[in-house]
């Protein structure tokens, strides 16, 4: 069996210069997404990917429709060299780009989703002031005992917002609340508790303000059934219809991203090669953490494109070109 799962990475995995070693090798990238991009939204967002300062790159308005538009081209060069997955997933942002591989939804409607839900995301921040933070070496259920505590006996909102892989889990919440945690966690045995350089928190219940408008957002786009099985963040389970991935979309600006259990389900259907279709290695890791026998590519960048390829054969046996 050489069933391999594309996953799409999402906010945090934006480096200065994405894009632009596959535009140099892949030069009708150019005209077939980048220039189609900087026409949609009305900036030139190819600029800020190949040329963006880090500081240029955090906004979350221009982080999520830079990252997204890395990963629709690094899924174009991927099928024009025969790869094609038997399943797909994305991290939070990254679940358009699964989408979209999915044939759920066109990249350019994806794309313009993906600029209004960080316009709004970027507009709660504004309004109450968050905070996320990665928490490294305790169990899902010690974080959200954590999180009860603290909450019970401030009432300020603090959840576990990614549950990443066994050995990490992400909060978010009001600010205070993510350092009270953070300091908790610490103290519990925590390797570590990193506060998470994003422009808002993300995936806990203070993004549920955003749901009627972003869902009015939605209805504008067309949601066709998936091609092939792609799993959503807040079920963790596979989307069945273009209706379903809709209301998956509205559930997840507040809803947690279940991302381990996503990944053992993809292993449960028998497939052990995983491809990152993204700028950076966090899907890796997670990848390799929670399914140490599987096989992880990073493929964000034409050199990792290349490794992977020369490892890889199609499912009838032959080597890919």
């Amino acid at each position: 069996m050489n069933d391999i799962a594309f996953l799409f990475p999402g906010q945090g995995s934006q480096r200065p210069g994405m894009g632009r070693d596959l535009v140099a090798r892949h030069p009708e990238l150019t005209d077939r997404y980048y220039r189609v991009a900087d026409e949609v939204l009305g900036f030139e967002l190819s600029k800020l990917c190949f040329e963006g300062s880090k500081e240029e790159l955090l906004p979350t308005e221009i982080t999520q429709p830079a990252v997204f538009l890395t990963g629709v081209a690094v899924l174009d060069v991927l099928r024009g060299h025969g790869v094609t997955p038997s399943v797909t997933a994305g991290h939070s942002l990254g679940e358009y780009t699964a989408l979209v591989c999915a044939g759920v939804l066109e990249w350019t409607d994806a794309l313009r989703l993906v600029r209004r839900r960080g316009e709004l995301m970027a507009g709660v921040n504004e309004r109450t002031p968050g905070a996320m933070a990665a928490v490294i070496g305790l169990s899902a259920a010690e974080v959200e005992e954590l999180c009860a505590r603290t909450h019970g006996r401030t009432g300020a909102v603090v959840e576990v917002a990614n549950y990443n892989d066994p050995r990490q889990q992400v909060i978010s919440g009001e600010r205070d609340a993510v350092r009270e945690v953070a300091a908790a966690a610490k103290a519990a045995g925590a390797e570590r508790a990193v506060t998470l350089n994003v422009g808002a928190p993300f995936h806990c219940s203070l993004m549920r303000e955003l749901e009627e408008e972003f869902t009015a957002e939605l209805d504008t786009v067309a949601f066709r059934d998936p091609r092939l099985p792609v799993l959503a963040n807040v079920t963790a389970a596979v989307v069945r219809t273009g209706a379903e991935a809709k209301d998956c979309l509205r559930r997840q600006l507040a809803g947690a991203v279940r991302w381990e259990e996503t990944l053992r389900a993809i292993g449960d259907r028998g497939v052990a090669s995983f491809v990152e279709a993204g700028p950076g290695r966090v899907l890796s890791g997670f990848c390799r953490t929670t399914l140490p026998d599987a096989s992880c590519h990073p493929a964000g960048e034409a050199g990792r494109i290349d490794r992977f390829l020369n490892t890889w054969q199609r499912p009838d046996g032959t080597p890919l070109e």
